[in-house]
């Protein structure tokens, strides 16, 4: 048996085909858990199994509330953030966090010493995780103890009518909508940056807009203000994607009835992401036929959406949804890969789940959800997905993993945390 033969007897690569295992064995992949064999009293653990990360992929990671979703993603973080050096530099992460939890990547997991222990493996924080919040909320996650590396601030020059429309939940063809298009459309045509402010200022102006629309249009836009994200000058999106960082959005802070910010920050990142990894993918393919190295560069770029439901819901488009449906459905070829985190995956986008290559599901009760993950499925996976999944041994961080890659599907044990999780459920002490 040679060296590669060996290496496919012991290690699995999630996600990775035959030809990528043959040129890279495990490089640009990360370890992520091992093989369960067995059930219930008799399950152990066995061969390691990683994840690839040379390639981008859609991926859906479920399970119910506190099953260890977002606990998983991290450990693909942490993977990505311990790639070797030449990977590192060409890769780079944006996660969405609604919740709140990822800020504490940057510190070690010293609750679970003793289980790294047991792994091989040693607690550790990451300086390339990297934490932005809307600018005018800085203080409050300050204030609340956590660290801000960056403030937000983008150009409202920078979103459509179509874009305002939606964030402000306007049918398209009532009279909000059609004079927010007027007037959004004439500063755009006017070509320089502009502020929330101005776009109040062209609307209390207009005598052509009734009062009463002028009132809803007005406080729409002074509550937009107060998102905290909008300035005359904005940032570029090389300010927050940057080769080996994980760049965290948190938007925790944001009051729970505000989508509208997530939803046009999500919107706004992801088509700036696609925008430059197509730019740079052409320059990669100039350069490999000039023989030299390329002019620009962009990392190849993972697009993390944590309560993935309420940025491409399954019943109701958002300002994030296009953007999203895009990635799933062009990402792979100019470098662009999509995580989808969510506990019901039957309310994410149908668009979505159909360009799903690789689940990780932890246990599902619900028909609906169960149902979502069927049709991910394909003739490979002859047993039912209902029986799967409740057969997973009762040990924590268990999942089932479905590679439509390999045409196979796994049940492993997902491997502990070296960063700190802050993410488990509160306790009394």
């Amino acid at each position: 048996m040679n060296e590669l033969e060996k290496l496919r007897e012991t290690i699995t690569v999630v996600g990775r085909n035959k030809e990528d295992l043959n040129n890279l064995g495990t490089k640009a992949s990360g370890f992520i858990g091992k093989h369960i064999v067995g059930t219930d009293e008799d399950a152990h653990l066995t061969t390691a199994v990683h994840i690839d990360l040379f390639k981008p992929h859609v991926i859906l990671c479920s399970g119910k509330r506190g099953s260890g979703k977002s606990y998983s993603i991290a450990v693909i973080l942490e993977e990505l953030l311990q790639l070797e050096k030449f990977y590192l530099d060409r890769t780079a992460a944006v996660v969405f966090d609604p919740v709140g939890i990822y800020w504490s990547m940057k510190f070690p997991n010293e609750q679970q010493r003793e289980l790294t222990i047991k792994w091989n493996l040693e607690p550790r924080g990451f300086e390339g995780v990297k934490i932005y919040v809307p600018a005018e909320l800085q203080e409050a996650y300050e204030n609340a103890g956590i660290p801000v590396d960056y403030a937000i601030a983008i150009s409202a020059k920078e979103f459509s009518p179509e874009d305002w429309i939606l964030a402000f939940n306007f049918e398209p063809t009532s009279e909000f909508a059609i004079n927010l298009q007027r007037k959004v459309n004439a500063l755009l045509e006017e070509k320089f940056d502009f502020t929330i402010d101005d776009l109040i200022t062209r609307i209390k102006d207009d005598e052509q807009i009734s009062q009463h629309v002028k009132n809803v249009l007005v406080n729409y836009f002074e509550v937009a203000k107060g998102w905290g994200i909008f300035a005359e000058k904005g940032m570029k999106i090389a300010d927050i994607v940057k080769a080996g960082e994980v760049s965290v959005v948190d938007l925790s802070r944001v009051k729970g009835e505000e989508w509208g910010i997530r939803n046009l920050l999500a919107a706004w990142i992801t088509r700036q992401v696609y925008r430059e990894r197509v730019i740079a993918r052409k320059e990669e393919e100039l350069a490999k036929l000039e023989g030299r190295q390329p002019k620009t560069t962009f990392p190849l770029t993972w697009l993390v959406f944590e309560e993935a439901h309420n940025f491409i819901p399954s019943d109701r488009q958002t300002v994030s949804s296009e953007s999203i449906k895009m990635i799933a459905k062009q990402g792979r070829e100019p470098g662009v890969g999509l995580v989808v985190i969510s506990q019901m995956p039957n309310r994410i986008h149908q668009e979505i789940i159909s360009q799903t290559d690789i689940v990780i599901s932890f246990r599902l009760t619900s028909r609906d959800d169960l149902q979502a993950l069927h049709s991910v499925m394909q003739t490979y996976v002859r047993e039912k997905l209902e029986k799967v999944i409740g057969d997973l041994p009762r040990i924590a961080g268990s999942a089932t993993i479905l590679d439509d890659n390999l045409e196979k599907i796994f049940t492993v044990n997902i491997r502990p945390r070296l960063s700190h999780h802050s993410g488990s459920t509160a306790t009394i002490v």
